[in-house]
Parts: C-alpha cells; structure tokens; sequence
C-alpha cells in the first residue's frame, strides 16, 4: 500500500496517475474527497481531511508502506516556517511510531548553501524533521519547475511577455512536474532503499530566461520576450495576488538566492538528468495550454 498526500495538486496528481497506471494499492489523503477524479476514488481508499492533522495521517499510515509527502501550498500564513516547518510538525510522531515506512519528500535544491532563501531553507528544515522520525526519506530537491509559466499564461498570449527578478542571462536547471513524478512513484514502489538522503531532479539542461524566450518564441510562432522586474515590484504583485507579506518575502527571497547562484551548487549527474526538455515540455504542455485559451488568436 502506498499512500500519496496532496493529490490533487499539481505534482500530487501526477503521482497519483503513475501509481494507477501500474495498478499498486494506493491510499490518498484529501482535504475534500469530491476534487479527486472519479477513476481515483473508484480505484484509491480515500481517507478525507488534512495531512497536517495527526489523526487523520495516522489512518492513512496504518498498513501503508510508502508515503508520498508533499507541503500544500498556503499562500496567506504567517511566515514561511509555519506553512513549511509547523504544518509537518505534527506529523513526527506519526512517522517515529510507524514501522519501516520510506517516505518521499518534496524540496528544494541549496542543502548547505541556502542562506536567507525564503522557502528553500523552510523546505530544508522540515526534511531535517522528517529525517530525524527513523524513517527512510527520500527528499527530491528541484530548481524551479517549467511549469511554473503556466502561471504567466495571460501574459504570454496578449502581450507576448513573462517576468521574473531573476536576470536574464543566470543560466539555470529547470524541471517539468511530470518529471518529478516519475521519480517520485519510482521511489515509492522501491522496497529496496533506506537511510535519509537527499535525490535532485535537475531536468535535461540548464538555460537563461533569454534561452527560454526564444525557446518559447519558436515553438509558439509569436516573439515571447522575457523581462526582468525589480524585486519590490515582484512582491507587490504576489501581494496583489493573494499572498500575504510574509510568503511573497519568501517568494522573493527564494528568486534571489536562484539568482546568486542556489540552483547551480548541485552537480549535474546522469541520476539527476530527467528527460524532458523545455523545447519538448513548451510543444507538449505550453502550446496545447494556450490554445485553448479563448483569446489564443490575439497573437496570430
């Protein structure tokens, strides 16, 4: 049995379909059950409510042998550490009572190099907690994900434009989210690994912003452009969005220690290397997303 946390989110879901796909007894944990496709309530026990509760993670543990965890996304907390490090907490106890359970985590490139990096060092933290319950962990830590465009979608399509405050020419590993998947659920129907350690995702290549324009440029058939804004208007905007003062902090915080070089302390080995590239991921992800925009001909 396997259970898989978050699986509605964006890695959580694909997770979720690899484990199906391959037929494995599978568990999920859902704030609210109805999100879950009807394939993976008719095929998953589902146990309803947060994994930040240790009641409910203990009866998803029970019997598992494998857990998938992943942190949701809380845009309005108080600080990084508390969406991070204090929604996990509870979950130490679970994990230090279950019996050879292995764990795959979700986290960030940086170990032994973050400094002031916002969510990065709130990541670390939280898989030292968990590393410390006597669980075998696994801790996938990933640069930034090409998925993250999707966010810049409106802008792509009606202005021919995406931002960041990271420069232009930082040359960067990037990963697609299914790609984290595929190492995820390898790593969760592995009997064979134990101990804690940490497992990067590194994608196929590292680019610049400007690599990525022109990337995105010819697989669109439009000139995309890529624009670097000043940090204080890059908080602002996640702000504008929802996001308290303390997350988007974090959020710039993160963006600024990727663009001192973070991201780039990792060696890039043939474990790390996942297969997809951004060319393939703009052609097979990107494209088809913007197509179906109802706007998708303002470009044409």
């Amino acid at each position: 049995m396997i259970t898989v946390t978050a699986p509605t989110s964006n890695i959580g879901h694909q997770v979720v379909n690899r484990l199906l796909e391959i037929d494995v007894p599978l568990r999920v944990v859902a704030r609210d059950p109805c999100r879950l496709p009807t394939a993976v309530r008719d095929r998953a026990q589902v146990i309803a409510g947060s994994h930040g509760d240790p009641d409910v993670l203990a009866a998803a543990v029970d019997g598992t042998d494998a857990v998938f965890w992943l942190v949701p996304p809380d845009p309005r907390a108080d600080s990084v550490r508390a969406a991070y490090v204090d929604f996990t907490r509870p979950a130490l106890e679970v994990f230090s009572a279950a019996n050879a359970l292995r764990v795959v985590g979700i986290s960030a490139l940086g170990r032994g190099v973050a400094r002031n990096a916002g969510f990065v060092c709130a990541s670390h933290e939280t898989d030292d907690l968990i590393g410390s319950t006597g669980v075998a962990f696994r801790a996938l830590t990933l640069p930034s994900f090409m998925d993250n465009l999707l966010r810049q979608a409106d802008a792509i399509a009606t202005r021919g434009v995406f931002f960041s405050p990271i420069d232009a020419d930082r040359v960067m590993p990037t990963c697609a989210t299914r790609d984290i998947a595929d190492v995820a659920a390898a790593l969760l129907v592995d009997p064979s690994w134990s101990g804690v350690s940490d497992r990067a995702v590194l994608g196929a290549e590292d680019l610049s912003f400007h690599d990525m324009a022109a990337i995105v440029s010819e697989t669109l058939g439009w000139p995309v452009r890529f624009q670097q804004i000043d940090g204080a208007a890059y908080k602002a905007n996640l702000m504008n969005n929802g996001m308290s003062e303390a997350m988007a902090q974090g959020m710039l915080d993160m963006a600024m220690a990727k663009n001192d070089g973070l991201d780039n302390a990792e060696p890039r080995t043939p474990e790390a290397t996942t297969p997809t590239t951004f060319r393939q991921w703009c052609r097979e992800v990107l494209a088809p997303a913007l197509a179906s925009r109802p706007d998708r001909s303002n470009r044409k």
